[in-house]
């Protein structure tokens, strides 16, 4: 016998592939003591197949969908329209027919119903798919059900369900629907509750929105709410709106919006004990599905009716921590300029490089540091390393400080005294530079480091299985020592102090911003901006070649390099870009993801930065660019000791000032190597592990080579040991990677899951300044080209670059703009660091900047003070 009809009392959450996600929860609603659920029964995705997928006409409507993109949209349009009319317009079979009338007859046929759809993708712990398919209240008579029952199903090929379904990589004929046919209840008040605070993200909040009449008028937005909160069993906040409007039943059928008198339009919706009684019913509801929950609710005849609840998708997930302590996580992505979500593999080489513990959440790397606030020293020194770094995070952990119910502050000790820069404190006197010269420590550095790579590149090729293992975790130990040894952290920490000192004095003295900025032009060792040059050229190796320039303008695939030979000039060019890769082939995007594909596994990549250094440049732009670097570097020097010597006691400060600028370009390019030894280690390492990889998948033990890289390192030890793999393991690690990649990591969250931001303290800005961090000084128009993956980058030269973070991997598209601007950041990032060099004004830290500003649009960039405006 097939299921075309069951009643919600028969429904659980293992049936969602007959019922969808919101019939199989108000099923599991069912079966919590003192939660009401309305009457009603489901429409199963069986009747749906029958009626829908059996349709010939239809299924050849939907197979024009999949050969679509989400740019397409009038094609879209057209054909959901088509799908729309020829399911509205099939003959619902006489045996459904049947057993609805059946399911109708035990309340009434005149009873009202609302009928609300229920896709099989929606509604789930990991996608919500809310508000795609469309749902029809006050419903009464056969006829008019089996009319709005039609117009369910079809609306699951609504334009917004399609193109969110592409969005999201879901197959058209995947996701079927149920509907639901429940009794109508008429409120007097309904809602939303979410049982964590949806602005805040904190799990201890229950948030309550509340309108007056039905419901739907509030899920949809089109009125007012009050919204209510409560932490603990008690009300914290209540914001009681001005409500105009309600909507309605009609006794004729559907609804209708009648305005509310003026006692209603300013009173409160819910008295306290309703919202306390709410609260804990979301938490009962919470309490069986396991997860934070968003409940649809309504009053009606003193008692509470849910009528859907549904997994918060959208929470980012909490470190896991050992104790009942509050704690306080800062991401590391935001630090280390990569805030996409990270691969296990990936994650866990990354731990094997730091000393301390780092914790794990939605992919990425957070860092607690509740124990570092909880004592002065330790607080004023993470406070004063965030000032320089990033300001954006030093504001959010000074609002948690404040709040005071997060982290325990000693009676007496005072917040604002560790607000202020101890830098400043010391600029009334102290002329005295506080820097000396460390000899040959950088050239001694890198080549040490150039000589244990080449070491690790000859030694590793004769190692395999479990002693490859070991032999890589030696090789880590030993490098770390090398490059992120304490010698090598205060040297690191000298040239930000450096920086800082200038750019202080400067200002005091001379009443001028960032001074260092301009300093830092073309300085030596710096291997990141170097490689931006080199790049520029390749270009110029390639350019007298026009044949080989429109070949390259069509390559697409990762072995043109094997076909250029028979052009006239494709040796010399096959030659100058692997010279590039044997220096750069192991950077990408995202590189701290040792997962990640680098140049020279997909050098393509960087075919569309070759061309457009062709386009905008002439034979010699790099050493030019170099030279002029080095000209402004030391034309702004002269002229900032010939100022100072004009000052009261200007010789003794202009010698300080000199000494600082001296171990400032000495020094400030080596903050780029330590990752740059970093990253080329990662590649041989990677390559070395795909070996073994090639060697498991040619034994049928895995099914794809990236299959490892959803291991950790000691499980792939295992996996290599033993042969032995849970391919289910693998699947599912797959796919909570492509559910964290659509979360959005926050600077700071705490252990309730709160998160917690920072803004910029500013003063005198033009109306509707966008605001940042200024990185690299100096004031631009351009373009604004917003770029989110450096290998489409269509970018020309004069435009500003906005992105939602860079890394190395960018530097060479820092040659073709005139400005930058970042989502994520601080004052010693890469991108910083470089758009420092290249003499690049930059903003970086600035909150949604690539919604904030539309590609194409004319802007001025003032990496002076921090700030974007729109012309």
């Amino acid at each position: 016998m097939y299921n075309y009809i069951l009643p919600i009392q028969h429904v659980d959450k293992s049936m969602i592939a007959t019922v969808g996600g919101k019939a199989a929860n108000l099923g599991e609603l069912h079966t919590i003591k003192h939660i009401n659920v309305p009457a009603g029964f489901c429409v199963t995705t069986v009747a749906f197949q029958e009626v829908v997928f059996e349709n010939e006409h239809v299924l050849r409507l939907i197979d024009q969908l999949d050969g679509l993109i989400i740019s397409d949209r009038s094609k879209v349009a057209d054909i959901c329209s088509q799908i729309r009319w020829a399911i509205e317009n099939i003959a619902i079979p006489g045996h459904i027919v049947a057993e609805i009338k059946d399911q109708l007859a035990v309340d009434g046929s005149q009873v009202a119903y609302a009928l609300r759809s229920s896709a099989t993708a929606e509604d789930l712990p990991t996608a919500s798919f809310a508000g795609q398919q469309d749902s029809f209240l006050n419903i009464t008579g056969i006829h008019s059900i089996l009319e709005h029952l039609s117009k369910c199903w079809a609306s699951l090929y609504t334009d917004r369900a399609v193109i969110y379904r592409m969005q999201n990589g879901w197959d058209h004929k995947r996701v079927q629907l149920a509907v639901i046919i429940q009794k109508m209840v008429f409120s007097e008040a309904s809602g939303i509750l979410f049982t964590a605070d949806p602005v805040t993200s904190n799990r201890k909040v229950v948030s309550i929105d509340a309108g007056f009449g039905l419901g739907s008028a509030l899920v949809e937005g089109r009125v007012s709410a009050d919204n209510y909160k409560t932490l603990n069993g008690c009300i914290v906040e209540k914001r009681i709106s001005f409500k105009k409007m309600a909507v309605s039943a009609r006794l004729e059928g559907g609804t209708e919006a009648l305005s509310l008198s003026i006692e209603q339009q300013e009173s409160q919706v819910l008295n306290d004990e309703e919202i306390l009684y709410l609260a804990d019913l979301g938490r009962k509801i919470e309490a069986h599905f396991g997860c934070p929950q968003d409940i649809e609710w309504c009053f009606a005849d003193h008692q509470v009716f849910i009528v859907q609840s549904r997994p918060i998708t959208t929470l980012f997930p909490i470190p896991k921590a050992d104790d009942e302590k509050k704690h306080v996580y800062i991401s590391v992505g935001h630090q280390q300029m990569m805030t996409d979500a990270m691969k296990p593999l990936g994650i866990s080489f990354f731990l094997l490089k730091v000393v301390r513990p780092m914790d794990t959440a939605g992919g990425r790397l957070f860092v607690d540091i509740s124990e570092n606030l909880s004592k002065p020293e330790s607080r004023k020194a993470l406070l004063d390393l965030m000032e320089q770094s990033d300001p954006l995070l030093k504001d959010a952990i000074m609002n948690i400080l404040k709040r005071g119910d997060i982290i325990n502050i000693a009676p007496g000790e005072h917040l604002d005294k560790e607000n202020s820069s101890e830098v400043e404190t010391e600029l009334s006197s102290e002329f005295k530079a506080p820097f000396e010269e460390q000899s040959n420590i950088v050239q001694e550095l890198i080549q040490e480091s150039q000589r244990t790579i080449s070491v690790l590149e000859k030694e590793i090729l004769s190692k395999s299985g479990a002693e490859l293992f070991d032999f890589i975790l030696d090789d880590i130990t030993m490098s770390t020592k090398l490059m992120l040894n304490p010698q090598v952290f205060q040297l690191i920490m000298a040239i930000m102090n450096a920086a800082n000192w200038i750019n202080c004095r400067i200002e005091r003295w001379l009443g001028e911003k960032n001074a260092a900025d301009i300093l830092t032009q073309s300085a030596p060792n710096n291997i990141t901006s170097q490689m931006g040059l080199d790049l520029l050229d390749v270009a110029d190796v390639i350019r007298p070649y026009p044949e080989l320039v429109t070949y390259l303008s069509t390559v697409k695939e990762d072995n043109f390099l094997e076909q250029m030979h028979h052009i006239a000039g494709g040796q010399l060019a096959k030659d100058a870009i692997c010279g590039f890769l044997d220096k750069y082939g192991m950077r990408c995007t995202g590189e701290i993801d040792i997962t990640r594909p680098r140049w020279r596994e997909k050098p393509s990549t960087l075919i569309p930065l070759i061309l457009s250094n062709i386009k905008s440049f002439d034979t010699g732009a790099a050493k030019r660019k170099f030279e002029q670097g080095l000209r402004n570097a030391k034309s702004k020097e002269q002229e900032l000791l010939n100022r100072i010597r004009t000052l009261s006691g200007g010789e003794e400060m202009a010698v300080a000032t000199k000494k600082a600028i001296d171990f400032l370009r000495n020094y400030c390019g080596f903050r780029e190597y330590p990752k740059y030894d970093i990253i080329c280690r990662y590649f041989i390492y990677k390559r070395a592990l795909l070996r073994e990889a090639d060697v498991l998948l040619r034994a049928g033990i895995i099914d794809e080579i990236e299959d490892i890289f959803y291991l950790d390192f000691n499980e792939l030890k295992g996996l290599v040991q033993t042969r032995i793999i849970d391919k289910n393991l693998i699947a599912n690690r797959r796919t909570v990677h492509e559910q964290n990649k659509r979360l959005n990591p926050p600077r700071v969250i705490t252990s309730d899951g709160e998160i917690f931001t920072g803004e910029y303290k500013r003063e005198n800005l033009p109306a509707n300044a966008i605001i940042g961090l200024p990185v690299s000084t100096g004031i631009v128009e351009g373009r604004a080209r917003i770029i989110f993956n450096m290998e489409d980058a269509d970018i020309e030269e004069g435009d500003i670059l906005i992105t939602p973070f860079t890394d190395p991997s960018w530097t060479p598209l820092f040659v073709l703009v005139k400005g930058l601007i970042t989502e994520v950041g601080g004052l010693m990032t890469h991108g910083a660091v470089i758009a420092r060099e290249y003499g690049l004004p930059a903003i970086v830290g600035v909150e949604n900047a690539t919604r904030l500003i539309q590609d194409g649009q004319i802007i001025r960039l003032n990496g002076t003070e921090g700030f974007i405006e729109i012309i």
